[in-house]
């Protein structure tokens, strides 16, 4: 087994993590088995987590400050961590999302990932055969919950028709997320519409988009290929983007029909039924 001691706490937030996991419980004369009946899980666990063989959770790092009494340390250690985990490419990305007041965006192909159920976004994530699941799909979890600050930013989301139809996941899986995105008719800064099929072509046909807006910094556009993500703060494009935007806002379904189609899909196609589901493996 790796000797913790020997990492360098500073080559990354969980390095340091684990670092000062080790250095706490050594603290409280604590040995690993004993800290995890503490906090209900194994002394393994913590073992690969004082090691990084494992990412920590959010839940796992507040069990640990209640703990050791770290007063939040760990607690605020892991979202660096978590989002150290992310693609560098999407990294910058993730920073900026967190500071935007008003994000806006179109998908042509999925849920948005601030709105994705867990098990959806573990659907989707697998689909890029990553090296630490587990990893990416903490880190993902983690970026919803700018939705949960006291003053969250302002967000529309315009999802085509074909994300509804798509089945990730398989129908369960389909079911919860379309449920999760009902939830937000409720939601005081979130808005989603549907644009419909009926819509036929429309302003987007190139593919998704988001934009951002910030309370000292320039505008942002952001869009992927298939290998990485790009950002431009480019006037034009971004007057571009808000002429499309609008364009797509105007033929997409009001809110409360957006939400009916939901409702009608979920139930139609994602139904309870007896026979057993079939999927098709691309």
């Amino acid at each position: 087994m790796a000797n913790v001691q020997s990492l360098d706490p500073s080559a990354s937030p969980l390095d340091y993590y684990g670092w000062e996991l080790r250095r706490q419980r050594e603290a409280h004369g604590l040995r690993q088995g004993q800290l995890g009946e503490i906090i209900f899980c194994t002394g393994s666990l913590i073992g690969q987590i004082e090691t990084t063989k494992k990412v920590p959770t959010r839940d796992f790092s507040e069990r640990l400050d209640a703990a050791l009494g770290t007063d939040g340390v760990f607690s605020r250690l892991v979202g660096l961590v978590l989002r150290s985990q992310l693609p560098t490419w999407f990294q910058q990305y993730a920073d900026m999302e967190a500071k935007a007041t008003y994000i806006s965006t179109y998908q042509a192909q999925l849920v948005y990932g601030l709105l994705q159920t867990e098990e959806y976004a573990r659907a989707v994530l697998l689909t890029g055969m990553p090296d630490d699941l587990e990893g990416l799909l903490a880190a993902r979890l983690e970026r919803q919950r700018i939705l949960e600050r006291e003053q969250p930013p302002l967000a529309w989301a315009i999802l085509d028709e074909a994300v509804l139809h798509r089945p990730i996941g398989g129908r369960e899986v389909m079911r919860n997320q379309l449920a999760r995105l009902l939830e937000f008719t409720r939601h005081r800064w979130m808005r989603i519409q549907v644009l419909p099929f009926s819509a036929g072509e429309h302003s987007s046909l190139a593919g998704s988009f988001t934009s951002m807006r910030f309370e000292n910094d320039p505008d942002i556009i952001y869009t992927e290929d298939l290998i990485s993500g790009h950002m431009t703060a480019n006037p034009e494009t971004i007057r571009e983007a808000a002429r499309r935007y609008a364009h797509l806002q105007a033929a997409a379904l009001s809110v409360e029909d957006s939400a009916a189609l939901i409702t009608r899909v979920m139930e139609e196609r994602y139904g309870d039924r007896s026979e057993p589901e079939e999927r098709g493996v691309a």
